[in-house]
């Protein structure tokens, strides 16, 4: 398997198990309903979380089921755009727009594998070039 197809695979891994979590989760959206402070709604009117300390609620609220999905759809058509040029992904590319997309996509896509740095197989090597 080539270099740039592991880290293809390895961030499709990532999004494949993300998405079978935020299927997992249930609902189509959550909500903070205003005069119920600390509490994330599902869309039946359920209680999913109560976490009346420290204003958890609008973050967990932010992370629903469904808006995950949609980022991880998104997340999905940027790493087929790269693996459908990922081979012309070096560290010396040519000066041509082909190997420039190549490159700008690799340096997204390990941006993304970089998320799941903590999950077993992930490389150093991987880590996104041109980095501050």
């Amino acid at each position: 398997m080539r270099e740039n197809a592991k880290l293809v695979a390895f961030v499709m891994e990532g999004l494949d198990e993300e998405t079978q979590i935020a299927k997992g989760a249930g609902g189509d959206f959550w909500r903070c309903p205003s005069g119920l402070p600390g509490e994330v709604h599902d869309r039946t009117g359920g209680v999913a979380f109560s976490v009346p300390t420290l204003r958890y609620d609008q973050h967990i609220a932010r992370q629903d089921p469904a808006r995950t999905l949609r980022r991880l759809e998104r997340s999905r058509v940027l790493l087929d755009e790269y693996a459908e040029v990922a081979d012309m992904d070096t560290d010396r590319p040519a000066h041509d727009f082909p190997s420039g997309r190549a490159v700008g996509l690799g340096f997204v896509v390990r941006q993304m594998a970089a998320e799941h740095a903590d999950r077993l197989g992930y490389q150093a090597k991987w880590v996104p070039r041109f980095t501050r």
